[in-house]
């Protein structure tokens, strides 16, 4: 028997690597942001902290900027828009409240009184 050793391997030859170049940027730079608009900031604002009568400024500055926004195209349409829906049922509630409030003014009123 022989002794077979199998033949070297010849190593790989080096690849020519291509002269540096500046790499691509992975993704497009950000425009400006867009500025938000005041008024619907105001109309959440006054809509949270508002009620009874104080809806209807909730709603009015609302829906100016709902406008304003459609033309501008800034920022803060959901808030303007919360700010209006909020604000309806700010107003909505006052008005269910008022009928129930005068009720009770007017049966405590005329229960009749104290007996001395």
């Amino acid at each position: 028997m022989t002794d077979q050793t199998p033949a070297p391997t010849p190593e790989p030859a080096a690849v020519p690597t291509p002269a540096a170049q500046p790499a691509a940027p992975a993704y497009a730079p950000a425009g400006p942001a867009r500025p938000w608009n005041v008024l619907a900031i105001v109309s959440l604002a006054i809509a949270i902290v508002g009620f009874s009568w104080i809806s209807l400024g909730a709603v009015i500055t609302g829906h100016i900027a709902l406008s304003q926004i459609k033309k501008t195209g800034e920022q803060g349409h959901g808030l303007a828009l919360a700010g209006t829906i909020i604000g309806y049922v700010g107003i909505a509630v006052t008005l269910i409240w008022i009928p129930i409030v005068i009720f009770g003014i007017i049966a405590s009123a005329s229960y009749g009184g104290y007996n001395y």
